[in-house]
């Protein structure tokens, strides 16, 4: 293979793949482990939906338009707020679930617009084969990112309740007296993207520039876009995430700046926490 030609693989190639699923299915039922039908589904929903999803992209690609790339961008969009919501182990009342989607909203498509036209300038601006893939790594990046900082910001507020009522009582704002929630909960949704910027080159490849490489670019290039794409996952994390905690912490108060996080219990098998 020289260097203009991509890797392919035959069908008996992908299938001896699936060596790895029955290793771990022999594990998990030596061991006992009640994962067997979880580990089944999960491969068979990998394999289809990105069976379904090449067809997918074969078709657009073949036949580009500007309200299908931003069809596609929006259907990616609204299934990572929704798995957000998923993913959150407390309650979560639909005013703090208005704020994960404004902010997710707001801060991916601001970083999408800068870095599609001002950082790789795609021509055009539409391109269905750029403007998708790296749509998508940065939006699956910055769920989990928000998810983190959902998560941290109520049980912040639910282990640190009399700390932030102290406060209160001797005069901070609401702003003052969940200042340091905020901040763990922004430090712990950041965390991830800063630990994968840290290893990313020493201790492993990471998948974009991976597949480039294997299709037969220059590591060289594939290195430019891995930068590139990296620092728009950061930016993209850290302004969703900053939106988002700006807008929830100001649920757990009132308007008389009383607190409102009354009941201890955040599990969603529990009573909800109650949010304004």
């Amino acid at each position: 293979m020289n260097n203009s030609e991509a890797m392919d693989l035959v069908f008996w190639q992908v299938v001896s793949a699936y060596l790895f699923i029955i290793i771990i299915l022999a594990i998990v039922r030596i061991k006992k482990i009640p994962r067997k039908k979880l580990i089944i589904v999960s491969t068979l929903r990998m394999t289809l939906q990105l069976i379904l999803v090449g067809y997918i992209l074969i078709y657009i690609f073949d036949h580009p338009h500007p309200l299908l790339t931003i069809g596609i961008i929006l259907f990616m969009l609204g299934f990572a707020i929704f798995n957000v919501y998923q993913r959150t182990k407390a309650t979560i009342q639909l005013p703090l679930k208005k704020m994960i989607a404004l902010a997710m909203i707001i801060g991916i498509s601001v970083s999408l617009t800068y870095m599609m036209l001002v950082v790789l300038q795609l021509d055009p601006w539409y391109d269905p084969r750029i403007f998708i893939p790296i749509g998508g790594m940065i939006i699956g990046k910055t769920m989990t990112g928000v998810a983190l900082g959902v998560n941290n910001l109520i049980h912040g507020m639910r282990d640190q309740q009399d700390k932030v009522e102290g406060a209160l009582m001797l005069g901070a704002s609401p702003k003052q007296a969940a200042k340091s929630i905020v901040n763990e909960a922004f430090d712990s949704a950041m965390l991830p993207t800063i630990n994968a910027m840290v290893g990313m080159g020493i201790v492993f490849l990471p998948g974009m520039m991976t597949g480039q490489i294997i299709a037969g670019q220059q590591p060289v290039t594939a290195v430019k876009y891995q930068i590139a794409v990296m620092l728009g996952v950061a930016g993209t994390v850290s302004i969703t995430v900053l939106i988002f905690l700006h807008l929830a912490y100001k649920s757990f108060f009132n308007e008389q700046k009383q607190f409102l996080l009354s009941k201890r219990s955040l599990s969603k098998s529990e009573k909800p926490v109650e949010f304004q």
